[in-house]
């Protein structure tokens, strides 16, 4: 390279060979033996992508999207015709993890898209926004899941029917077991049903995606039944051959300030169901939220769209007739109403970059006129005679090494009809005091069974209060857990990458191929077998592939296709429950799918082919081309020059294992 001095670059620059300043040049063939042969040739390394391991339930994300974008086809019946469509196809791997994409797709802050190694390009895939599309398309189309092929006459408990109850009851009536759902409220859903409002994830949505896993059979739900009062856990254990505990945080952390006893001053979980509930219709006139996290964001979206009932000292020209629609399953629920707006101020002890919630949502705050106080931290609530809190009174802050530091003399009231506080939630043991630990969550194994309790495993919010995928991610282990101990096996030791992995030779053979043990005299290196799939090692259990890896070069700067959303703002929100998100056609999924980047397996681009100087690398046979099994490459041609390596975009490709007589 050059020594001439280097200009900044004012766009990103993705070929990762040289940065700038480099101005020494590398050549491949520094790493071999030799110049003109080496023992080293082409293996094909399969590696967890970014993806799917920043994913809280372990979707095998780059195979859907693979799908999606016509690289894995569907399978083809004995007409020679595919027996599902490719939405079908993709949906239906993307719910062996995860049975709610319609769902998560629209409420999953989305940690994959955060740790997608797309965004050393020009940005992040839309992971959600495909899932999301996928999600609507099954129901639409009314896809339901397998019934098992197999009974096992097992029974298994199962406490709290939210995310990880309806979750684990799904993954383990896959294993033919039949469950039981024990639900003290009198609908599944838990925070998806009684906690998030209809603008985010509506009911008809929720209801259907939940009514799926119960029409698989084998799935008894027993609503208004509270566990340690209706019925007792030493029953359940008798009863069952093995119980999961999934109760939800579902009580949110009381203010603990002077005056925080008012009976206008609540927590957001409680302020979220009564609304859920539809024991709310206003919110008043001026509302205050205490928090920086999706709930509070939720808190106060709700209270802009209830808005305060009109005295009759406004002026008529101020005053607005709405319609307040709640969405209740396929129908609209709608109570007119004399409403004013709300003014709904959000007071946090950070800065607003600084808050836990998702961007979009506080994005979505700020369109829909909500006002943001940061750096202020509550100290007391200012009570009238009869005990109601008229205000909030707070102080401003700085932050000196990570330490709050109160700035004397800067106390100010903010006016309050109702106050919120959405600073997190926790879990009721009620009747269930003996799993808890000092942290008030139950203590677990690698398998998410309980401490000295086999056969009862936990999940969700009661192991580890966090996102709702993460609940998801915790049904499929504990299920796997379950099934291997009410079957009498030894419980299996996790893997380090502990996510739901594509299986190449299982996914090879579901298409017909059939793999022989290795012969004698074989390595696995040969090339001249035709029962083996040659050169291939699979990491994936414990190695994610990392975007240096990957050859950059390949891929152009391809904007992202986003989600439209209703135009919802200060003027229109007043009643509004229009869902924000717009879901992408099928052409806007498949062109957003096509930019991911298989990020450590083959997506079939030939360069590996086409700059082989040696022609050692050709493609399979067509067909026996299946997904990780394209190409192929002849041992006695290959003298290890590494190129196939550096012009792998995926990173799929590296050097090693060596061929005989190579």
């Amino acid at each position: 390279m050059s020594t001439m001095t280097q200009t900044p670059q004012d766009t990103k620059i993705t070929y990762r060979r040289y940065n700038d300043g480099d101005s020494k040049f590398k050549r491949s063939q520094e790493r071999l033996f030799k110049a003109s042969w080496t023992y080293k040739c082409p293996t094909y390394i399969q590696q967890t992508p970014p993806c799917q391991g920043s994913c809280p339930a372990g979707e095998d994300i780059r195979s859907w999207l693979n799908i999606t974008r016509g690289i894995e086809k569907p399978p083809v019946g004995a007409d020679g015709k595919p027996t599902m469509s490719w939405q079908e196809y993709a949906w239906r791997r993307l719910t062996d993890c995860n049975p709610f994409p319609a769902i998560m797709g629209r409420v999953c802050p989305a940690p994959c898209q955060t740790g997608c190694n797309r965004n050393v390009v020009e940005g992040y895939v839309g992971i959600n926004s495909v899932e999301q599309f996928l999600g609507n398309h099954a129901i639409e189309k009314g896809f339901a899941f397998e019934k098992p092929a197999v009974e096992t006459g097992k029974k298994i408990a199962v406490i709290g029917g939210g995310v990880a109850g309806v979750s684990v009851a799904y993954q383990l009536r896959k294993k033919g077991h039949h469950i039981t759902i024990f639900e003290a409220y009198k609908k599944l859903g838990g925070m998806l049903t009684f906690g998030l409002p209809a603008y985010r994830t509506p009911r008809d949505i929720v209801d259907a995606e939940i009514k799926r896993v119960i029409d698989m059979g084998g799935i008894e739900v027993r609503c208004n039944t509270f566990v340690g009062k209706d019925v007792t856990m030493e029953q359940l254990r008798k009863d069952f051959d093995a119980v999961f505990i999934g109760i939800g945080a579902q009580a949110g952390n009381k203010l603990d300030i002077p005056g925080a006893d008012a009976p206008n001053v609540t927590d957001g979980v409680t302020f979220l169901r009564a609304f859920n509930e539809h024991k709310i219709d206003c919110a008043g006139k001026h509302i205050i939220v205490i928090g920086g996290g999706d709930t509070a964001m939720d808190c106060a979206a709700v209270a802009r769209r209830l808005g305060a009932e009109c005295d009759a000292s406004t002026k008529p020209e101020n005053q607005t007739k709405v319609i307040v629609a709640v969405r209740e399953g396929s129908s609209h629920i709608a109570k007119p109403l004399l409403r004013q707006s709300s003014e709904v101020v959000i007071a946090y002890r950070r800065h607003v970059q600084e808050m836990p919630a998702t961007k979009h949502e506080i994005d979505a705050c700020l369109d829909e006129g909500v006002e943001f106080q940061p750096c202020v931290a509550p100290v007391s609530v200012i009570k009238d005679a009869s005990g109601k809190a008229t205000a909030l009174r707070v102080i401003k802050v700085d932050w000196v090494n990570k330490k709050m530091m109160p700035q004397e003399g800067t106390e100010y009231d903010i006016p309050a009809d109702l106050i919120v506080c959405a600073v997190g939630q926790h879990i009721d043991w009620l009747g269930m005091d003996g799993f808890k630990n000092p942290k008030n969550v139950a203590s677990i194994d690698k398998n998410l069974q309980a401490t000295g309790q086999p056969g009862l495993f936990v999940g969700g919010d009661a192991i580890n209060p966090n996102l709702l995928t993460t609940a998801i991610g915790h049904a499929r282990i504990a299920a796997e857990g379950i099934d291997d101990y009410v079957m009498g096996r030894e419980v299996e030791k996790r893997p380090k990458v502990d996510k739901k992995l594509f299986d190449l030779i299982e996914n090879l053979e579901k298409f017909g191929a059939k793999f022989e043990e290795v012969p004698e005299g074989y390595t696995r290196a040969s090339c001249d077998n035709k029962n083996l799939v040659h050169n291939f090692d699979d990491r994936a259990d414990r190695a994610v592939i990392e975007a240096k890896d990957l050859f950059l070069g390949h891929f152009a700067n391809t904007p992202r296709v986003e989600r439209a959303g209703h135009a919802i703002n200060a003027d229109n929100v007043l009643g509004n429950m229009e869902e924000r998100l717009i879901a992408l056609t099928d052409a806007q999924a498949q062109a957003e799918a096509k930019r991911c980047m298989s990020c450590g397996m083959c997506f079939e681009c030939d360069n590996c082919v086409i700059y082989c100087p040696q022609g050692a690398v050709s493609r399979v046979a067509k067909k026996d081309q299946r997904t990780g099994r394209y190409v192929q490459t002849d041992y006695t041609k290959c003298i290890g020059c590494d190129i196939c390596m550096d012009v792998c975009p995926t990173g799929y490709i590296q050097m090693g294992l060596g061929g005989e007589g190579n």
